[in-house]
């Protein structure tokens, strides 16, 4: 198997970052530029997305098994890892299945459950868009809002949009459509297996997101036995980027604990 896309900033204890669904290793790039000041920090594209090869399977087991993989290839033996959304259940299948190559886990507005299908429109809106009258991204913009009202969702989803080459004006999709949208039943799962992780984790939660529930405790208890949680205030599910300074303060005070 290829290995994961990556990149690496700054020097010290290992930190990896995992983004979310639809997104890239730049997403957490507010989060890479002020811990790599103190840590060696390695960001990573995961399978589907942004550089990375493209499979037609997203179990986390698999996903998790990417992540390893890079690890192995880094000679990281153990490491910090944080990830946001999709990537914070791929940082806790790493954690609950592979105990010993994490020291500390931070999970960024996610929790260990199955979710309610809620992408649909964005699949759709996205597989609707006709590259072939798309001359910049306002005009995958125009199209894209039929479906996804929101400017700020959009302006995310299209940073997937890429030049073929240098000389054409073409655009294709950096991350595999088609796979997301087959492998999309996997991605809204909970995880499946019966193992602990006994390690310190940290919750982050948007208090304006209803990603983490009061319902989700006993589950995050039972399997992350020795976590907390913190909430930022005025913030949603994208905390990271909406309150980067907040976020980061967070996480840097929790590694150095």
């Amino acid at each position: 198997m290829p290995l994961l896309n990556f990149k690496q900033a700054g020097s010290g204890e290992n930190l990896i970052l995992i983004h979310g669904l639809f997104g890239s290793m730049d997403n957490l790039n507010m989060v890479s530029r002020t811990l790599a000041k103190s840590y060696c920090v390695t960001n990573i594209d995961v399978r589907n997305h942004g550089d990375s090869f493209q499979k037609n399977n997203m179990s986390y087991s698999e996903l998790a098994q990417d992540v390893i993989e890079l690890l192995d290839h880094l000679v990281i033996d153990s490491c910090a890892i944080l990830g946001h959304s999709m990537g914070g259940k791929i940082a806790m299948q790493i954690a609950l299945e592979h105990h010993q190559r994490v020291n500390k886990l931070i999970v960024a507005d996610i929790a260990p459950v199955a979710y309610p299908a809620h992408h649909q429109k964005i699949i759709l809106g996205l597989k609707a868009i006709d590259l072939s009258k798309v001359n910049n991204r306002k005009d995958a913009d125009q199209q894209l809002a039929y479906y996804v009202k929101d400017h700020g969702v959009r302006q995310f989803l299209l940073r997937n949009l890429a030049k073929n080459d240098h000389e054409t004006d073409e655009y294709h999709f950096k991350c595999a459509l088609n796979y997301i949208s087959e492998c999309y039943p996997q991605i809204m799962l909970g995880y499946q297996g019966n193992s602990t992780f006994h390690g310190k984790t940290l919750f982050i939660k948007g208090g304006n997101s209803n990603y983490i529930t009061a319902a989700h405790r006993p589950i995050i208890s039972k399997l992350f036995p020795n976590s907390k949680a913190k909430i930022i205030n005025d913030a949603g599910h994208w905390l990271h980027a909406e309150k980067s300074v907040a976020f980061n303060k967070i996480v840097s005070d929790f590694l150095i604990a």
